[in-house]
């Protein structure tokens, strides 16, 4: 049986159409595994009382991405923190970043993988309201030394009274308690002379010698009178 020029065509023809629905498969088979902007994720995490941000790269042909990481100030400039060559896996391959980052900070993540992709990952990357916490060191415990000890001493205002030297002796029995010593009189005489009668005396007896001696004048004047009569 021999084979025809038409039968020939129709053949090729064939092959061709299987060829390209071939290749349109491999084509599609491979455009489903390459790299892609959406195979990239990027976390703000603590490790401890640091932060860190993580880029998780989920592409399973494995291109190799490299990933910087910027962070956003005021005005709009910014500020590299870092960037590392990552290489995916179908079950994710991590690139840390050690970044103390500060609550409700924004960085900007770009991926750089040969021709296949050069972007952003979005959104940015805003980091929680809360910082990471610090840990905790535990209170030191003071040492038994330096704990004060009470006194053995008896406190001020013991509950013994003592007595108390201000307190007056009481008086014999017989003397007035109130009464001053012979002592204390004869000072208060001596040094204020109030109850003293030295000048009355001294005035009377002043008295007593002038009047005595007119009785003397007169009575000699009365006897020589008497002698010249």
């Amino acid at each position: 049986m021999s084979i025809t020029r038409r039968s020939a065509r129709r053949s090729v023809r064939a092959l061709g159409v299987a060829s390209a629905s071939a290749a349109v498969v491999l084509g599609l088979s491979s455009s489903a595994f390459a790299c892609a902007i959406g195979d990239f994720k990027a976390e703000a995490k603590c490790d401890g009382a640091k932060g860190v941000i993580v880029v998780t790269d989920i592409d399973a042909s494995g291109v190799p991405a490299a990933v910087s990481v910027f962070l956003e100030g005021a005005g709009g400039v910014e500020t590299k923190v870092a960037d590392q060559v990552v290489k995916g896996s179908k079950e994710g391959t991590q690139a840390t970043f050690r970044e103390d980052w500060k609550p409700n900070a924004t960085y900007r993540v770009h991926i750089k993988a040969g021709n296949i992709v050069d972007a952003d990952v979005k959104p940015d990357l805003v980091t929680p309201s809360t910082a990471c916490k610090k840990e905790e060191s535990p209170t030191p415990t003071p040492p038994a030394s330096s704990t004060p000890t009470p006194s053995k001493s008896a406190p001020t205002g013991s509950a013994t009274p003592t007595p108390s030297a201000s307190r007056s002796t009481p008086a014999p029995a017989g003397t007035p308690g109130n009464a001053p010593s012979p002592a204390a009189a004869d000072s208060n005489l001596a040094e204020t002379g109030a109850d003293s009668n030295t000048g009355l005396i001294a005035g009377v007896a002043a008295a007593l010698v002038v009047v005595g001696g007119g009785a003397v004048f007169f009575g000699m004047r009365r006897r020589g009178a008497r002698n010249d009569g």
